[in-house]
């Protein structure tokens, strides 16, 4: 079953943010993630948004998600988001 990955995120320091996304992508290419959505700056249509920025991820299963998630090239990389963002993350199971 698809998961996706919702990130809602505030952005603190663009250097380290930017070190991160320069990586992501081939990373994310290795485990089989695609991007299907990423905005700085999404319309709201209802209710209220405090956030900077939001992006949504989907792997084929939670397995494939957790290989990506778990690799020590993404926790290589983690650390720029880390110290470049504050958020939250969600793991969405597909229907």
């Amino acid at each position: 079953m698809t998961v996706y990955v919702v990130g809602q995120l505030d952005v603190t320091d663009r250097d380290a943010y930017d070190r991160y996304r320069a990586q992501f992508r081939g990373v994310l290419n290795k485990f089989d993630g695609r991007v299907l959505a990423s905005d700085d700056h999404p319309r709201i249509i209802e209710g209220q948004w405090k956030r900077d920025r939001i992006v949504l991820l989907s792997f084929a299963d939670d397995v494939a998600f957790q290989r990506f998630w778990q690799s020590p090239d993404y926790q290589e990389i983690v650390k720029h988001r880390h110290a470049g963002t504050h958020g939250d993350l969600l793991l969405v199971k597909g229907i």
